[in-house]
């Protein structure tokens, strides 16, 4: 079978590699804030535009579901053309949708622009994950992922902080404008950085492209499919449950998807997801372990701010900030992840779980046991065990991941397993908010003026989910540390 043209390892001096570095993790890091910011402005977008709520979580979800489409064409093409003119263009698109969303004069333009913006996210993201695998080797690698690990740490947990500042700053009407507008001269920055400092390693041979139409149709009808029913799920009585005859639908679409693949294949072409990555055990379980974490951390936040800001009152800005002790220390264990993972390998993941996993637990007792008062304080406090284990699991699972791929596949590869985390996190938000919400309506007969001990109760259901969620990735994590102790001691 043919292979696409390999893209050349890039061989700086260390200082022009670490420059590019940062240039692609502050990228990555506008990109993951604006998956977590724009859920905290979403009253006040109702307030300017009277928005209904089916306009409300579209411009939530339709973020996730473009970016999702996205990755695995743009990582394909990043590929075999040039990741830095791939990054240059989902920049600046990124800055362009970035203002029309921040000028958007109703609901309708900014779910155009917000689709827009998720496609540029798609789009740039692989880049970053390809050029960090060009860019460094063995340990250095560790230690750049370590890092990319933190940033994508800090970027999770201080979104909601950063849009509720942006919100009490700009006032309650447009203050939500100020989310957008912020992206606007940080891209502009970044595309000249970009530009100055980021090396250009495609090929000559590589400028032809090799695409599958045919697979990337497929392929979008399959996620669509897969994604529709669980982004649509709010726990509320009206939520049609004929969404879900559309998972048929994925069966159909992922068999043809599937089998196209491997006919393509067969017949000399380049198809869009070389089903041989899935081959390798290591690049296959780390894919899983991620899918189902981030299955449980962006719902373990989203339900933990609701509980806040519904059951106890706090104002967004609080409610976000009682993350921030799990970004910094999700920052301090990513780092120290990078350095240990080519050392202790899997256990550290293994281990990081079952930090996130205890952190799941405090949670859940600090909002049934403490007064409202010290909850905050409590969940903070469990906020910061967790950050630690996350930063075990990020970057050194990313390192893991990737060990076995070769160089001219990573930005597919880094994609197909971006892609992998996107679902989990739409399949788990929609699975804990239905549990949420479906017990809110249940005990209280709609989800208004609820008192605390219902919300004691839909938290906790909530975080059985997460619990599940992170239970499977633990379970992945220790398979996969006995397949590699097996194939080290094959007669052991």
């Amino acid at each position: 079978m043919s292979q696409p043209p390999p893209t050349e390892e890039i061989h700086l001096d260390p200082a022009k590699r670490w420059r590019a570095f940062w240039v692609c993790v502050a990228v990555a890091a506008l990109t993951i804030l604006d998956l977590t910011k724009v859920n905290v402005a979403l009253p006040s977008i109702q307030d300017a535009f009277d928005s209904s709520s089916t306009e409300l979580q579209l411009i939530v979800v339709g973020y996730v579901l473009a970016f999702g489409l996205t990755l695995v064409p743009a990582g394909r093409i990043g590929d075999q053309w040039s990741r830095r003119a791939l990054f240059v263009i989902g920049l600046t698109l990124f800055t362009l949708t970035s203002l029309a969303c921040a000028l958007a004069p109703n609901s309708g333009v900014l779910l155009v622009a917000r689709l827009l913006q998720g496609v540029a996210a798609g789009i740039q993201m692989p880049q970053v994950i390809g050029l960090i695998q060009q860019l460094f080797q063995g340990p250095e690698r560790g230690r750049a992922f370590g890092l990319f690990g933190a940033t994508i740490g800090i970027s999770t947990a201080f979104g909601p902080t950063l849009g509720g500042l942006a919100i009490a700053i700009g006032g309650p009407v447009d203050g939500w404008r100020g989310i957008f507008w912020m992206n606007v001269p940080l891209s502009l920055a970044a595309i000249g950085l970009a530009i100055w400092l980021l090396p250009d390693a495609r090929r000559r041979s590589a400028r032809k492209l090799a695409l599958d139409p045919v697979g990337i149709l497929l392929f979008g009808a399959t996620v669509v499919a897969l994604m529709w029913p669980f982004l649509f799920t709010t726990g509320s009585p009206d939520d049609n449950p004929a969404r879900w005859w559309l998972l048929v639908a994925f069966l159909i679409a992922v068999t043809a998807f599937v089998a196209w693949e491997r006919h393509y294949a067969a017949s000399g072409g380049h198809p869009l997801v070389p089903l041989a990555l899935f081959g390798v055990g290591t690049y296959r379980n780390g894919t899983l372990l991620i899918s189902s974490y981030f299955a449980a951390l962006p719902a373990m936040f989203l339900l933990t701010t609701l509980y806040l800001q519904h059951g106890l009152g706090l104002a967004p800005v609080y409610a976000g900030m009682v993350g921030i002790g799990f970004a910094l220390m999700s920052a301090v264990g990513s780092w120290l992840g990078g350095r240990l993972v080519n050392r202790l390998g899997r256990p550290l993941v293994v281990w990081g779980i079952v930090a996130v996993l205890a952190c799941v637990g405090l949670l859940v007792l600090a909002a049934l046991a403490t007064p409202p008062g010290i909850t905050p304080w409590a969940m903070a406090a469990a906020m910061t065990i967790g950050g630690m284990g996350g930063g075990l699991v990020i970057a050194p699972n990313q390192t893991l991941t990737l060990a076995d791929i070769p160089v001219r596949q990573g930005g597919l590869a880094g994609s197909v397993n971006q892609l992998s985390q996107r679902i989990g996190t739409a399949v788990g938000t929609a699975v804990g908010l239905s549990l949420f919400y479906s017990t809110i309506y249940r005990e209280n007969g709609s989800a208004e003026s609820a008192d605390l001990t219902v919300y004691h109760d839909a938290y906790g259901f909530g975080m059985v989910a997460v619990a599940i969620f992170l239970a499977i990735a633990f379970a992945v994590g220790v398979a996969d540390l006995g397949a590699r102790r097996r194939k080290r001691h094959p007669l052991g």
